[in-house]
């Protein structure tokens, strides 16, 4: 968005909020917040009486903000801990949130090995239970085989074709197909598609979801990939293995899942964990190649350890993994020093 568009949809955003609270424009405090992966903006809302919203500012012409609002009633019509919407303009792409403060989860967090971190992500995993039980997946889009084939090429088109200019491995088209077809194998839920530290907001020693516009109905690994591979923290092995039997346990026992045994369960996470990895990958390279967006780069070596930790797990996919060790990995590291981001700083 140019500077000239932000500033008019910022003044269009602050003459909402005038008529919406009988105020004069320049008559209440409005800065950003926070900008977001997509075209997406978030300021915070001071009132004369001190109190606090944010506004979701979301240019119609990019960003539908349908979905976001009726997820939101949906959910917290489910008792899931959810932003209330106060008002929307769907016309102008205006919606007025509860303000949940100024602490995502990542900020609570230490090291992966430290006891509050391991807490935390303990209490995100029954927060999923409750969203998997509690959200029906009805009338939700499809994560089907045509929307994971598009993520996964992403990783081809962007990361590789685009940046790297490097041709995908012999296996690729078999690599692509494996994935897919792990990723519907699993029963089907709700997928809140990024559910990652950045998107739990703590209020009150409690996680609250926020930025779940994207949901699907689709594998039930996903969401538990998404936080045990997420942008923060990279765990052992067997910590994950851990959390991944007590979830298989606990979604048997609610009936979620059917019986899978531990390593078909184990095996579903390392294929999504994969498919995963893979997409991010090619989504930040085209955040920053298309989208102009700073920082996404060095989070890169990040997402390739989750990659090579997930294909650890399936031995059938061997020799895609000597690849990325071997041809990836160096080729990445290369680049990004070229970019003027160090080995060091992305160890």
């Amino acid at each position: 968005m140019s500077e000239a568009d932000a500033s008019s949809r910022q003044s269009a955003l602050r003459h909402w909020i005038s008529r919406r609270h009988g105020l004069a424009p320049d008559a209440f405090d409005l800065k950003l917040a926070a900008d977001d992966a997509s075209f997406r903006r978030y300021f915070r809302l001071v009132l004369a009486d001190g109190q606090r919203r944010i506004l979701m500012d979301a240019p119609p012409d990019k960003e539908d903000i349908g979905p976001f609002i009726a997820i939101a009633r949906q959910w917290a019509a489910a008792g899931l801990p959810v932003p209330h919407v106060h008002a929307e303009d769907q016309a102008a792409g205006f919606v007025e949130l509860e303000d949940l403060g100024d602490t995502p989860l990542q900020c609570c967090f230490e090291s992966s090995e430290e006891a509050t971190t391991l807490a935390w992500h303990d209490t995100a995993l029954s927060l999923l239970d409750d969203l998997q039980n509690r959200a029906a997946s009805d009338g939700l889009p499809r994560y089907d085989a045509e929307l994971l084939g598009k993520e996964l090429d992403l990783f081809t088109d962007w990361c590789l074709g685009e940046w790297l200019s490097l041709a995908p491995p012999p296996d690729w088209p078999a690599v692509r197909r494996q994935l897919i077809e792990t990723a519907l194998a699993q029963p089907v839920v709700t997928v809140h598609r990024d559910f990652d530290a950045m998107n739990l907001m703590v209020v009150d020693d409690a996680l609250h979801l926020i930025d779940f516009q994207d949901a699907v109905a689709g594998p039930i690994s996903y969401d538990l990939v998404s936080l045990l591979h997420g942008r923060y923290c990279r765990f052992p092995a067997e910590r994950r293995q851990a959390w991944v039997e007590a979830f298989r346990q606990r979604a048997i026992a609610d009936g979620r899942l059917g019986d899978p045994n531990a390593a078909t369960f184990q095996q579903w996470v390392a294929g999504m964990a994969a498919q995963r990895a893979l997409k991010v990958l090619g989504i930040f390279v085209r955040l920053t190649l298309r989208d102009q967006r700073d920082g996404y780069l060095a989070r890169l070596p990040h997402f390739l350890n989750h990659l090579e930790d997930a294909l650890e797990a399936r031995a059938e996919l061997a020799d895609f993994r000597h690849w990325v060790s071997t041809t990836l990995r160096p080729a990445m590291l290369d680049r990004l020093q070229a970019e003027g981001i160090s080995r060091e700083s992305v160890a």
